[in-house]
This record gives structure tokens, C-alpha cells and sequence, in this order.
């Protein structure tokens, strides 16, 4: 998947502005880069568009523990929106993460969540 393809899907899916959405999708994973180790963050990474890459360069190789509410919070911080625009981004923007690369992949990244986190992940295609 393209990033024109992951931004216009992800917009759509949480149905906000391709701007909004894209500031969202930056936020969504730079902050899961926070939340998961180093590794499996490069390993995500390269499954994705180059422009999105960057976002999943941890600070540090160990993974910081925070709920899916800190999760939610530093999106909306870093994305500039409120909570809920935050909330259903993210959703949006994890969903088609789980689209746009491998089914294995993607389960390596929820084995490092808590079950909360799968909220924030959406319902299976």
C-alpha cells in the first residue's frame, strides 16, 4: 500500500479530513513506537510506505508501559486534535496498519499490547 493509498484510507475510515488524518497517522505511530520495543518497530516499519517509516525510530529499544487512555492522549497531543478526533484516528490508522502488512506481522505487534489495546485495533475484516 501507497502513503496517498494508507493517508486516503485511513481519512476515510475515521471519516476526517486527509490533513487531519495524516497529522493523526503520524501521531498514531510514533506513539506506538513509544509502546512497542525497538525491533518490532523497525520490523513494522518495513512493511510500510517509506514516509511513514520514520514515525516507528523508538527513542529507546525497550517498549514504555501506558494504557490505551495514554495512548489516546499523546495521540491527540501530537496530532493537535481532540480526544475523540485522537481515539477514532487512531482506530483508523491501526486498522489499516493491520491491512497494509503482513497478518503475522501485525499479530507480532498485538502479542506486545495489552487486550486493551485491541479497541484501538477494530473488528477483523
Amino acid at each position: 500500500m501507497d502513503y496517498a493509498t494508507f493517508t486516503r484510507t485511513a481519512a476515510e475510515r475515521a471519516g476526517l479530513p486527509e490533513a487531519t488524518a495524516e497529522r493523526i497517522e503520524h501521531a498514531t505511530l510514533r506513539t506506538l513506537a513509544d509502546r512497542i520495543s525497538g525491533g518490532e518497530a523497525q520490523d513494522l516499519a518495513a512493511q510500510l510506505p517509506a514516509r511513514l517509516q520514520d514515525d516507528l525510530r523508538p527513542p529507546r529499544e525497550e517498549a514504555e508501559a501506558f494504557g490505551v487512555d495514554e495512548f489516546v492522549r499523546r495521540v491527540a497531543e501530537r496530532g493537535d486534535v481532540g480526544p475523540e478526533e485522537a481515539r477514532s484516528g487512531a482506530v483508523a490508522v491501526l486498522t489499516t496498519v493491520r491491512e497494509a502488512v503482513t497478518p503475522g506481522e501485525f499479530d507480532d505487534v498485538l502479542s506486545q499490547l495489552p487486550q486493551e489495546y485491541r479497541e484501538l485495533v477494530g473488528p477483523m475484516a
